[in-house]
């Protein structure tokens, strides 16, 4: 089994929220975004280490009101950047030496099942890289000024989603540089190294609106969930 060590990106300012304080203290079934998404992980017998990555202005309010959640969680913190770049390139240089693999995955993504994850660490296990992501089905419009410039195909494209998982010397090289790239995948894409895309769901929502957070609300009961402990996704199973 690979040992893998997640850094999960909640630094953000959240201003398209519109909340008075950062969008991962929104409450998703009573609890706080960021702690229902932490679990998905923490419970992992293949995950060695979460870092969750923080504003330094939110390190106080985080340590005095969830301090004792994150320590029988496992999880440090980690003080994020200007960028999300650059949170996640300072937990990167904080990964364990014995993990294979890191796993990134946004805080504001809830309603992933641990079936996609299984699928996904697979896929990355046997290839090196592979991210969660999902073929745009929509008619897609290029606009400027509220007026349609044009129609663009959707053929062959996919949305990028989290997790995105890397054989842990892969992804530390990608971030040899500095960068503003807006997802890790696209800096491996940058070396010329093949990145694997495992079917998603559009239920895997990012939470970057109050309204994304009623869908989620919504979503959420129905995310597919093992049958017993040991159930993973079939992908998985052909890999491990």
């Amino acid at each position: 089994m690979a040992k893998i060590s997640v850094i999960m990106p909640a630094a953000g300012s959240g201003s398209r929220f519109g909340a008075k304080q950062n969008k991962i203290f929104q409450r998703i079934k009573g609890q706080p975004l960021f702690l229902r998404t932490l679990e998905l992980f923490t419970s992992r017998e293949d995950v060695v280490q979460v870092q969750l990555v923080v504003s330094p202005a939110d390190i106080p309010e985080i340590t005095e009101r969830f301090g004792g959640n994150l320590g029988f969680m496992g999880v440090s913190l980690c003080e994020g950047g200007a960028q999300r770049s650059d949170s996640v390139r300072n937990a990167l240089a904080r990964v364990r030496d014995d993990a294979d693999l890191v796993c990134v995955h946004d805080a504001v993504r809830p309603c992933v099942s641990p079936l996609w994850i299984d699928a996904v660490f697979a896929q990355a296990h046997a290839t090196g890289a592979a991210i969660l992501a999902y073929p745009i089905h929509g008619t897609l419009k290029k606009v400027g000024d509220t007026t349609i410039q044009q129609t663009v195909s959707r053929e062959h494209l996919w949305e990028a989603q989290t997790p995105q998982v890397f054989r842990t010397a892969l992804l530390r090289r990608a971030y040899e540089h500095p960068t503003a790239a807006t997802d890790d995948a696209a800096l491996v894409e940058a070396l010329g190294e093949p990145v694997r895309v495992v079917l998603g769901d559009p239920r895997n929502i990012k939470v970057t609106t109050p309204g994304d957070l009623a869908l989620a609300e919504a979503v959420i009961d129905s995310i597919p969930k093992p049958k017993k402990k040991n159930d993973h996704h079939p992908f998985a199973e052909a890999q491990w």
